[in-house]
């Protein structure tokens, strides 16, 4: 052979090897599930493999709407995962929520796995992601909620989709008769617990340890892991808990009723949108006449969970207060600002002659104490009383209450935390809301370059990297701590009730508005809970 043919063959070899590493690096090997096998893609520079769209139950549609979650259908042969599941329909929006799916479907049941590209003989921490949006919007392909960068640091992240509104939450008294367990509702509660089984089966296959799963989510996804935790259905999946603003507690803003009330309600508000409540006429309904009819007719309601008998056979409250919860670490909290867009925005502007009114009104003799603790002597006073109370009323109480009751339970650890760094403002917040409701979620997912319109600062990125330190420690072993980070301390009378402060610097403090919360819970404690306010 001469040395040109051999040059010639040096080329073309090098070529072939080069097609194939760059084939490898381009398509990761598949991963079996029980439903078949499935391909993901590289990201996170080829740290971290991202499978989208798997299906983790049937598609609950016709005779299966609003019925619990099949099982998911089988495939032959691969199954591609780039490219997430279509959401599910909504019942109301948020300019925070940004889908990257195709669009809306009542064929939307699938959940999407970030794994260590080098973890697939690994047993990682395996953290489930609920999304918020009041029960009635949101979904797992927003970018905000993207897992990549969480998996990076050796976690596996699944998040998923689950029903939502009217098709999610729905209590009728023909879905009791058909039901063997004699319950209707809280289908997108099952959902998720469904969720849970399909990462109970499958995860190790990813690298993922089936045996140590932490649940977190925000808002009505926080309210959703307190309800988990407590229903004998899902309680046993759970290994560690996160709630980020909001739990499953009595509050003004918070309801669940029984399903004997929600059944009567129920029942009449499909007649008024649809014109008839006849289960067979309304699963012939295509969702998108469920939604328009809902959104047009009905306006802003929540279809939320209720005391169904089944999943929730008592409420939340109650199941924490007898012990029968999940006995699991807890770490949860809320941001400073959850209610001030409430003020900032109100229309008209809260006066301090208005703010007495509503205290006297909701507190009557005990008005003055609450004055006491939510003074407003002065204008700057007014506006932040008012503000704090209204993120009380709303997020901070229940959240505080589903800690206390977590806190006092033997030999488990409870975290608390208070989201504190104020907002630089973005597309769709002023700096006068300062940390917002749900601020906290790119800080946790290390996504902060996925919000639009924000100039991030120093002490944002320094402060998620830590937070993301915190979440995935917690996840890890039940402990946020570990090296290079500020202590955190378990939040516990002993100990004074400490609670970390998530801001420029983060530090643990005595909590200073324990006395607030105390004074609400004697007072709200025997209220009626009729509010229908949105978690």
């Amino acid at each position: 052979m001469n040395l040109r043919m051999f040059g010639i063959l040096l080329v073309i070899f090098t070529a072939i090897i080069a097609v194939a590493q760059s084939d490898s690096a381009v398509n990761p090997p598949p991963v079996r599930t029980d439903s078949g096998l499935v391909a993901g893609v590289f990201e996170a520079g080829g740290k971290v493999v991202a499978f989208e769209g798997i299906p983790y139950a049937a598609p609950p549609i016709g005779e299966f709407r609003w019925k619990p979650p099949q099982a998911a259908p089988k495939w032959d042969g691969v199954r591609s995962a780039k490219g997430f599941g279509p959401h599910c329909p909504q019942f109301e929006s948020s300019p925070d929520v940004v889908f990257r799916d195709s669009g809306s479907s009542e064929d939307c049941l699938t959940l999407n796995v970030w794994a260590s590209a080098s973890a697939r003989n690994d047993r990682l921490p395996v953290m489930v992601w609920v999304h918020g949006g009041g029960f009635a919007y949101g979904g797992s392909s927003e970018p905000r909620q993207d897992g990549r960068y969480l998996a990076a640091r050796h976690v596996i992240v699944v998040s998923m989709n689950y029903r939502l509104g009217i098709l999610g939450f729905f209590v009728h008294p023909e879905l009791t008769a058909e039901s063997s367990h004699h319950a209707s509702g809280n289908y997108g509660l099952m959902d998720m617990t469904a969720a849970l089984g399909w990462v109970k089966r499958n995860i190790a296959s990813f690298g993922g340890d089936p045996d140590n799963i932490t649940l977190f989510g925000d808002s009505a996804g926080s309210f959703a892991v307190s309800a988990l935790m407590a229903s004998p259905i899902s309680r046993g999946m759970l290994s560690k808990a996160i709630g980020e603003s909001g739990g499953a507690f009595f509050s003004p803003g918070l309801v669940v009723e029984s399903r004997e009330m929600r059944e009567e309600r129920d029942t009449s508000l499909a007649k008024a949108a649809f014109g008839t409540s006849r289960l067979p006429e309304l699963r012939k309904l295509s969702a998108t006449e469920i939604v328009r009819d809902v959104v047009g007719k009905l306006g802003p309601l929540v279809f939320g969970p209720d005391v169904d008998g089944y999943f929730l056979p008592d409420s939340v409250p109650n199941i924490y207060a007898a012990g029968e919860q999940a006995h699991i670490p807890l770490l949860a909290g809320w941001t400073v600002d959850e209610g001030r867009n409430q003020v900032v925005l109100a229309n008209p502007k809260i006066t301090a002659t208005s703010f007495v009114a509503q205290a006297q009104r909701e507190f009557g003799a005990n008005s003055e104490k609450f004055l006491a603790l939510y003074p407003a002597r002065t204008s700057e006073e007014l506006q932040n009383s008012a503000a704090e109370y209204a993120g009380d009323h709303s997020i901070a109480y229940s959240t505080w209450k589903w800690l206390e009751a977590q806190a006092k339970t033997d030999n488990v650890p409870a975290f608390r935390y208070f989201f504190e760094l104020g907002s630089p403002g973005d597309k769709n917040h002023s700096v006068s809301l300062g940390a917002f409701h749900t601020d906290d979620i790119e800080y946790v997912f290390g996504t902060l370059d996925s919000r639009s319109g924000a100039t991030w600062r120093p002490e944002d990125r320094e402060l998620s990297e830590r937070m993301m330190s915190y979440w995935t420690n917690f996840a890890r072993t039940g402990d946020p701590n570990g090296p290079a980070l500020p202590q955190w301390p378990a939040y516990t009378e002993r100990s004074g009730w400490e609670v970390m402060h998530l801001d420029v610097v983060q530090e643990a403090i005595r909590d200073t508005h324990r006395d607030r919360y105390l004074f609400l819970d004697q007072a709200w404690d025997k209220q009626p809970n009729s509010s229908q306010s949105k978690p």
